[in-house]
């Protein structure tokens, strides 16, 4: 997987390479989650829940009407408690759909020294279809989970405040 460049020599820094920025998204710890599998993505989320939970509960009993109904301030400090791991996914699905973007394109667009002088470089065939394969077979499957993902929390959310509401 390899991109070698053409003869002509390649204008665009190493690490600003479409390829290399998917291997440092792999090499990152907190990108790897939904790169794994499910159950990777699953635990970290559960924890950073778990570990929220504690500060919404004490946030949500300073609240006078919710200090009288228990189940509904549990209720309440569960739900808001799936906001920071929103977020965790919504960052992960910010970078792992700007990798996506730069993989299927057919240009490159890169900084050669990082004062603004923005350039951009047409990939060769062979740069495009290794990209494609990329994008196509690595990435959208990671997309589509951090996708699930953020549906299954917006649905917890929506859950809740129902329930919420129905106490």
């Amino acid at each position: 997987m390899d991109q070698a460049c053409p003869s002509p020599p390649c204008p665009v820094p190493t690490n600003q390479r479409p390829l290399e920025e998917y291997r440092q998204l792999c090499a990152s710890w907190f990108f790897t989650w939904p790169a794994v599998k499910a159950s990777g993505l699953i635990r970290p989320l559960a924890w950073c829940w778990l570990i929220s939970l504690p500060l919404c509960l004490l946030i949500a009993s300073g609240s006078w009407p919710l200090r009288h109904n228990l189940p509904r301030l549990v209720l309440v400090a569960a739900v808001f408690a799936v906001l920071p791991a929103v977020f965790l996914l919504l960052r992960q699905w910010l970078g792992w759909s700007y990798v996506h973007r730069r993989l299927r394109s057919e240009r490159v667009e890169y900084e050669e020294s990082g004062w603004y002088d923005g350039q951009v470089w047409e990939k060769p065939l062979a740069w495009r279809q290794q990209d494609l394969l990329v994008a196509l077979h690595e990435v959208r499957p990671v997309l589509a989970r951090l996708e699930l993902g953020l549906g299954m929390a917006a649905g917890l959310i929506l859950l809740g405040t129902g329930l919420c509401q129905a106490l």
